[in-house]
């Protein structure tokens, strides 16, 4: 009898084993969170499908969150340590997690790949270094550029886009006037897209350690009270302090506006909304100075995932020449993958996109508010709403920029 146990304890042992072992085949397994890219489905199913030729034993599973609900979705799998594996972030947010240890520093495998890296942009790359680590790999750029209106600049007689700080607000205030319902300038302003303004005044956010706030000084107040009294002369439109994507997009699309300060696709989506706006009624050019805000996403890896070098592999796949030119010729935007770009600027027929695709890449060096700190996000949360106020005329400029330097240094003294 007890022999006759043992064996079917053996048996079931071995029945346990095998299913324990088939489940553990089963759940070979890569999860892929992507920022509000819902229509761009298709190319995602053909990530997978490519990434399965080369390993049939996993499983991809996608999902898709937006740009309201990505952080927080991320931050709770994060917590309950079911951290998507493949990540696609916007902006600098990737630093915070870069800094904590929930990113996948690559670095090892550019190293081991040395022609993984020199596809890229070499001063792209540099936006997605932390510490000497490269933590995510290009995936869309663009950068803010002045996009003028011809039409209205040749009613006023405005000879060319302004050169400088001062000629942008005097170019504004002349179109405001020049007829009812029109201002003269308008701007994006989330992820610090509106920092030109003061980059081009020699406004530095932080000190060169970024450990404390460096912007509270005279020419930061004039500046702020410069823009003060051109939004409250209509020269600036104030959905430039208010607006998020649409918004400035549409005030701008309506043709009354002469100057407008964004990115390119956004730009692009203007073209999409706006029949007259063309290559014979828009300009485009470098921001005075050179100076432009890059708007761009990059895709990384959790550091809890278990599968960190089939990650990789999915990853160089997805962001492969194949792949990128896809992305590139979809959305008529930049890759910094330097052969897609090359490709799409010389395919590309409308000379308005021609011309913002290739201004985008100009001065790439100049690139501002590139600040990369762990506490980007809480540094912001910290300085708009004092400097928003005083824009909108809520608050003396002096007093609004003294107490966005108090909550800086608050956010900074609080993470040492």
């Amino acid at each position: 009898m007890l022999t006759r146990r043992w064996m079917m304890a053996a048996a079931a042992a071995l029945v346990m084993t095998a299913g324990a072992l088939q489940t553990q085949a089963q759940e070979k397994k890569l999860t892929l969170l992507t920022w509000n890219l819902p229509i761009y489905e298709e190319t995602f199913r053909g990530w997978i499908a490519d990434f399965k030729e080369m390993h049939p034993d996993f499983e991809v599973e996608w999902l898709d969150k937006k740009g309201t609900e990505w952080a927080a979705f991320y931050q709770t799998q994060r917590i309950a340590g079911t951290a998507p594996d493949i990540v696609d972030i916007q902006g600098m947010l990737w630093a915070e997690y870069a800094a904590d240890g929930g990113l996948l520093d690559m670095t090892p495998y550019f190293d081991a790949n040395p022609e993984i890296r020199e596809r890229y942009n070499e001063e792209g790359l540099k936006l997605w270094t932390y510490e000497g680590g490269i933590y995510m790999l290009p995936y869309y750029f663009s950068k803010t550029l002045l996009v003028y209106n011809k039409k209205l600049f040749d009613e006023v007689g405005l000879d060319g886009p302004p050169k400088d700080f001062d000629q942008i607000l005097d170019y504004a205030q002349k179109i405001a006037e020049s007829g009812e319902g029109r201002s003269g300038f308008i701007t994006l302003n989330f992820d610090w897209l509106y920092w030109s303004l003061f980059a081009m005044n020699d406004i530095e956010l932080l000190n060169e350690d970024m450990t404390e706030a460096a912007f509270n000084t005279p020419e930061m107040v004039e500046v702020v009270t410069k823009l003060a009294e051109a939004t409250k002369s209509g020269a600036i439109n104030n959905i430039s302090w208010t607006g998020r994507w649409v918004e400035p997009n549409n005030a701008f699309a309506t043709g009354d506006i002469g100057m407008y300060q964004g990115h390119g696709a956004a730009l692009f989506w203007i073209m999409g909304q706006a029949d007259w706006a063309n290559g014979d009624t828009l300009g485009v050019v470098e921001w005075p100075g050179g100076y432009g805000v890059p708007n761009a996403h990059g895709l990384g890896i959790s550091s809890s995932t278990q599968y960190p070098d089939e990650a990789f592999d999915f990853v160089q796949i997805a962001m492969n020449e194949k792949w990128q030119t896809k992305m590139a010729d979809t959305f008529t935007i930049l890759t910094l993958h330097e052969a897609v770009d090359e490709a799409l600027i010389a395919k590309t027929e409308d000379p308005l996109k021609k011309a913002t695709l290739e201004t985008s890449l100009a001065n790439m060096d100049k690139a501002v508010a590139t600040w990369v700190t762990p506490l980007d996000a809480k540094i912001k949360e910290a300085f708009w709403p004092d400097i928003q106020a005083a824009l909108l005329g809520q608050k003396d400029p002096a007093e609004a920029v003294a107490d966005a330097e108090s909550k800086v240094n608050r956010v900074l003294r609080r993470a040492r």
